[in-house]
């Protein structure tokens, strides 16, 4: 089944994640099923704002210009997170129960947790939303700030801004104040959606080599100039960062999944019979690398995944954006 499932559906193989419209209607289902007779306006609304702006028709701004965090991450990511709600949701006693509304802002949070990668229309320093990388969940946080009251979920304005920074490093998870232990919970399930659509993802090894390097690059994360004025470099190629990436799934998995998080993924199996499909296709995604590591063949890694940013030929602009940077840096 595995070997069928195409390269922009879910690990189902049931949801389009790169169709705004499918993942609305799966995110949807599961709404309803948790809250029967509860209004899934706002969170609809929200589906309809986040097409707007990422396909850049969204007045003041470009729409999305990152090819690894395009517009099909967030989607499968928010199905995640929606999936995630679900399973806590029927696992939960009484009190600690999410509601409908808090759940609303959770998965609003999570259609635009990556939102502050977009570029705006007056910004005449940034050339692509990568450029934002070390900082893109603040400038979600604000976008968030602006787009609750719209859909009347003013209240819930500093609980958002706080969890949508459980996806990034911004702020020590620590540092971020919440009194509701269910908001933290939540929190931590956005950690989590975010991490493993990513590495579920069928087409993660390809992307992390040839679109995730790319906005590493130019967000000022694979080579720095260091306190010498030497050039300090985590990753030299897209190759050397797959080279690193068992390491980094190992890392997540102890560090952000299991201690951090507290093991929120689990809240999966209740809605597969105790299985977690995500992990599943972690699991087969990492065995593969480390059949492509141990021969050294990377013509193994020769999927092509669909790019959803809001600009044809967005890859090749990303790349050539890339070589100029290094230049820089090297000269």
């Amino acid at each position: 089944m595995y070997d069928l499932r195409r390269n922009d559906y879910d690990v189902t193989n049931s949801v389009q994640v790169s169709s705004t419209a499918s993942v609305t209607a799966a995110v949807r289902e599961l709404f309803c099923t948790c809250w029967p007779g509860e209004s899934f306006d706002r969170v609809a609304i929200a589906f309809d704002a986040f097409d707007q702006l990422f396909t850049g028709r969204m007045p003041g701004y470009h729409g999305v210009d990152t090819v690894y965090h395009d517009r099909q991450h967030s989607l499968d990511m928010t199905l995640a997170m929606a999936r995630l709600i679900a399973g806590y949701e029927h696992s939960a006693e009484h009190p600690m129960r999410l509601g409908s509304d808090r759940a609303v802002m959770a998965l609003v949070t999570a259609l635009f947790h990556d939102s502050g990668y977009i570029r705006e229309f007056d910004d005449k320093q940034h050339r692509n939303g990568a450029e934002f990388t070390l900082y893109h969940i603040s400038r979600s946080a604000r976008f968030l700030t602006r787009f609750l009251p719209t859909i009347n979920m003013d209240a819930w304005v500093p609980i958002a801004t706080r969890i949508v920074h459980f996806t990034g490093y911004e702020i020590k998870l620590g540092d971020i104040q919440l009194t509701d232990e269910r908001d933290r919970r939540l929190g931590q399930m956005l950690g989590t959606a975010d991490l493993i659509a990513q590495m579920a993802d069928r087409c993660y090894l390809e992307k992390c080599r040839d679109r995730l390097y790319p906005e590493f690059v130019l967000g000022g994360i694979a080579a720095v100039p260091g306190n010498n004025g030497a050039l300090q470099v985590r990753y030299s190629s897209g190759l050397d960062l797959l080279r690193q990436t068992p390491k980094f799934v190992r890392d997540t998995r102890a560090v952000r999944l299991e201690g951090e998080f507290e093991h929120a993924y689990r809240y999966l199996e209740s809605l597969y019979s105790g299985r977690n499909p995500y992990f599943e296709a972690i699991d087969r995604n990492l065995g593969y690398l480390h059949q492509v590591l141990h021969a050294e063949r990377w013509p193994l890694l020769r999927r092509r995944p669909p790019l959803f940013t809001s600009e044809a030929n967005q890859l090749n602009n990303v790349r050539g954006l890339m070589l100029e940077h290094l230049k820089t840096l090297w000269a």
